[in-house]
């Protein structure tokens, strides 16, 4: 998850969904000893219920058909989290750079927002440390994450929105029954142009409930984040994926867009890998 993607967890449903999905698929996958493919092609299917972005009390609930890639090349790579090119890897830290994005969305869809601009679609570029901290209880293994990008909008040429960091502590496991777990909790942290872009509200746009409001740099929220799966064959996986998210002493936990200070998103899906390459990755 990198952290405008978070942010943005009201961009309509489908990026909270796309990225939820493609954690909980690779994640299971990747955590077996067996040597995996060089690529991978298929689809997911999922129902979720979500908070409509951080701070919102409003719940969506969709379903939605995707395709999914994995590449996983020595330098080039696609997985769950992002796409882009690997720097370096070493037994212990990969450094990659990689872009990522997210649908845009009509902000009289959301109530708290109704009349002011709506939200472009999002692109994120910029490097992620990977950190790999060692054995952790239960054969699993814990990772911490540092990723910090620029946020571009394509519905305005390419206009910078802010920049972005979102250190994460990662624990996975797979279990003897073959369940895969990733559970993880992180801190999402914006400059003031990113934090303005969902926070913040023009005078022009203020209403009796709805005040002028000047969003701040720092603490966006917390986020609590689980996933797991399981092979029901060789091509079919079912899955499943959660989190909590809080505002509670956030930089702008007193917008008049925050409406609530905690919220939750679950989802059930099922996937289904169409072709594999019999080539193996080299790692």
């Amino acid at each position: 998850m990198q952290v405008s993607r978070f942010l943005r967890r009201h961009a309509r449903v489908s990026l909270p969904l796309a990225t939820a999905c493609f954690t909980a698929i690779p994640a299971a996958a990747e955590s077996q000893v067996a040597a995996l493919p060089l690529w991978e092609i298929g689809g997911v299917g999922v129902g979720v219920s979500q908070q409509a972005y951080p701070g919102s009390d409003q719940q969506v609930t969709r379903g939605l058909a995707l395709p999914y890639l994995v590449y996983r090349g020595q330098f080039l790579r696609a997985d769950r989290e992002t796409a882009g090119l690997r720097a370096f890897k070493t037994p212990n830290a990969e450094l990659d750079i990689g872009v990522s994005g997210s649908f845009g969305a009509r902000s009289d869809d959301i109530e708290a927002r109704r009349g002011m601009p709506d939200l472009g679609t999002l692109v994120e570029f910029g490097p992620r440390i990977k950190w790999n901290l060692g054995a952790g209880p239960g054969g699993g293994a814990w990772r911490l994450d540092l990723p910090l990008r620029g946020v571009f909008d394509l519905n305005a040429r390419g206009h910078s929105r802010g920049i972005a960091f979102e250190p994460r502590l990662v624990f996975q496991r797979r279990s003897s029954t073959g369940w895969g777990y990733t559970t993880s909790v992180s801190a999402i942290v914006a400059d003031q142009r990113l934090a303005r872009t969902f926070y913040g509200v023009d005078p022009v746009h203020a209403l009796a409930g709805r005040p002028a409001y000047e969003a701040r740099s720092g603490l966006v929220a917390w986020r609590l984040s689980a996933s797991l799966s399981r092979s029901l064959s060789r091509d079919w996986r079912i899955l499943g994926f959660g989190r909590l998210d809080t505002v509670s002493g956030a930089a702008n936990e007193h917008s008049p867009l925050v409406k609530r200070t905690h919220g939750a998103s679950v989802g059930l899906g099922l996937s289904y890998t169409w072709m594999r390459s019999d080539e193996t990755a080299s790692d």
